[in-house]
C-alpha cells in the first residue's frame, strides 16, 4: 500500500536530442562509473571507457563521484561528462582533498572557487557537492566548518560527512552539530559500514574496504531535504538483504515525508553494486508497488543479463 501522501512524479530528462523518462522518485547510485570489472556484465562487451559513462547514467541516475576527491577534473572532462548525461542526472562530487583534508577547511577559498568554477557546466546536476572530512576533524572544529559553510554559494546544495566519533556520541555534540546543518539546509551524510565489518575478510577487497570504512553508529538524523545514505555492502549479495530492508523501510518513509533520498552503495570492489542496486529497488518496491522499475543492465541490450549477478 502506498504511504499516506506519497505520490511519485514522472520527471523529463534529456541526453542529447533524445527525451529520456527518469521516473525514480529518488536517487540511486554506486560510488564510481568506470569500472571495467562491469564490462560483459552489466556495461556491454563492446563498451569502451569513454561509453561506461552513458551507460551507467541509462540504469543509475545518480552517482557519488570520488574522483575529484583526488584530482580536480580538466574542463575537457567536464564537458564530456555534461555530454555523457541526462538533464536529471546527479553527479554527488566530494570537494578535493586538498580543501578538506590538508587545508582543514581554512584559507582555501581560492581552492573552491576555482573547483567550483571548472565543475560549473554540470549546473543542476551538481545535486549535492559532499564534504568529507577526515576523522581528527572534531567538534572543536565546528564552528571552522561552518565559517566554510558560510562561504559557499547558494546556488548549490551540500552533503557533510563527518567521522569524529563524538559527533555520534556526544548528546550535545550531535546536537550542535545537526543544528548547525539544518539552520543551512545542508544535509548530514548518513554512513552505514555495518554489513562490510560483518564480513569475514577473506579476500584483498574486503580486508581494504575494512580498513578504510570506519566503524561508526548508525544514525538517521535528517537536517535538510535530501537525506543522504552511503552504505557499504556485505561481499556476499544475498548477506545485503538484512541489512537493506531496514533502508528500503526508512527510504519509504523518506519519501513519504516528501523527501528526496540519495542512496549510494558500495561494496568491496564494487563488482556487485548494479545488482546490489537491483536488490535494494527490489525491497523499496515491496514497500512502494507503484514504484516503476529499474532500467535492463546495458548488457541486457547485447544478449547479456539484467538479472541479479
Amino acid at each position: 500500500m502506498r504511504p499516506q501522501g506519497f505520490e511519485i512524479k514522472l520527471t523529463l530528462a534529456t541526453v542529447g536530442s533524445m527525451t529520456v523518462m527518469n521516473p525514480l522518485p529518488y536517487y540511486l547510485g554506486a560510488p564510481l562509473w568506470a569500472n571495467k570489472a562491469w564490462k560483459g556484465c552489466f556495461f556491454s562487451n563492446t563498451a569502451r571507457p569513454a561509453d561506461f559513462l552513458a551507460q551507467y547514467a541509462g540504469f543509475f541516475n545518480a552517482v557519488e563521484g570520488n574522483t575529484t576527491f583526488y584530482s580536480v577534473p580538466s574542463a575537457a572532462m567536464v564537458q564530456r561528462w555534461l555530454a555523457s548525461t541526462p538533464a536529471g542526472f546527479h553527479f554527488s562530487f566530494k570537494f578535493p582533498r586538498t580543501i578538506t583534508h590538508e587545508a582543514h577547511l581554512q584559507h582555501c577559498a581560492a581552492e573552491v572557487t576555482a573547483f567550483l568554477a571548472r565543475m560549473a557546466p554540470l549546473g543542476e546536476r551538481l545535486q549535492p557537492f559532499m564534504i568529507q572530512l577526515p576523522g581528527r576533524f572534531g567538534p572543536e572544529s565546528l564552528t571552522v566548518l561552518t565559517q566554510f559553510l558560510d562561504t559557499l554559494p547558494t546556488d548549490y546544495r551540500y552533503a557533510v560527512e563527518v567521522r569524529h566519533p563524538a559527533f555520534f556520541t556526544d548528546p550535545a555534540c550531535r546536537v550542535a552539530y545537526d543544528r548547525e546543518l539544518e539552520a543551512r539546509g545542508v544535509d548530514r551524510v548518513i554512513f552505514d559500514s555495518r554489513p562490510v565489518h560483518a564480513a569475514p575478510a577473506l579476500d584483498q577487497p574486503t580486508r581494504e574496504a575494512q580498513e578504510r570504512k570506519p566503524r561508526l553508529p548508525v544514525q538517521l538524523d535528517v537536517t535538510a531535504s535530501r537525506p543522504l545514505l552511503r552504505y557499504i555492502g556485505h561481499p556476499v549479495l544475498a548477506e545485503n538483504r538484512c541489512w537493506l530492508l531496514p533502508w528500503a523501510a526508512q527510504t519509504a518513509r523518506w519519501l513519504a515525508d516528501g523527501l528526496v533520498p540519495h542512496v549510494f552503495l558500495h561494496t568491496p570492489g564494487n563488482l556487485e553494486v548494479p545488482a546490489l542496486a537491483q536488490l535494494f529497488h527490489a525491497l523499496l518496491q515491496e514497500r512502494l508497488p507503484d514504484l516503476p522499475p529499474l532500467p535492463a543492465f546495458p548488457a541486457a541490450s547485447q544478449g547479456g543479463s539484467d538479472l541479479l549477478l
